[in-house]
């Protein structure tokens, strides 16, 4: 007969979230994973795999609640830039005030493995393509309803979006000048017309 679980994957799922999200995926240990989840070693490696199975599965949680969002946010009938705009200052607002400075951790996951995880690198692709679909498409709503001007490139602003969104959550995290975030975000909005 099989053993039942002594413990909630998906509660320990979100705990390795939240520890993944706050420090990163090399500085947190497994020793570190086994306190933080209050479960043994050998049931993570038997319900998870190992650190990196984990981390990715932990990237994949929290994609499943951001992206959402902000795909559901755009996709809203009715006048399109106003939402946009409530997502440029969301995005520098958050980055401001995040207290824990942990910033985005798909922006974390970005700069600390894409470059040499292929795994990693990938969910971080599918993120952003997502983020940028959801604001080209919005965007070419905006110029079809005749909020956005004709000789505006729809991809073109919402790969600068993209951009400048991912810059908001570095510097958030670095605890740049609040100020910063707001001039940027202003701008951001301005080019929109």
């Amino acid at each position: 007969m099989a053993r039942t679980k002594e413990f909630d994957p998906d509660a320990a799922l979100q705990r390795a979230v939240e520890l993944f999200w706050q420090r990163g995926y090399e500085p947190t240990s497994m020793a570190d994973l086994v306190e933080h989840l209050g479960i043994a070693r050998a049931s993570i490696y038997g319900t998870f795999g190992g650190k990196h199975e984990l981390y990715l599965k932990a990237l994949d949680r929290y994609l499943q609640h951001k992206d959402p969002q902000i795909v559901m946010a755009l996709s809203q009938p009715g006048p399109v830039l106003p939402a946009v705009r409530t997502l440029i200052e969301r995005y520098a607002a958050e980055s401001a005030l995040d207290p824990d400075r942990r910033g985005c951790m798909v922006v974390n996951t970005a700069v600390e493995l894409a470059g040499r995880d292929a795994e990693a690198a990938r969910a971080v692709e599918a993120s952003w393509t997502v983020l940028e679909t959801s604001l080209t498409s919005a965007l070419t709503r905006a110029q079809a309803q005749g909020e956005l001007s004709a000789d505006k490139d729809p991809r073109g602003i919402a790969r600068m979006l993209l951009v400048l969104f991912q810059g908001m959550r570095v510097m958030g995290r670095a605890a740049a000048d609040p100020g910063r975030l707001r001039d940027a975000a202003a701008q951001a909005a301005a080019l929109l017309g």
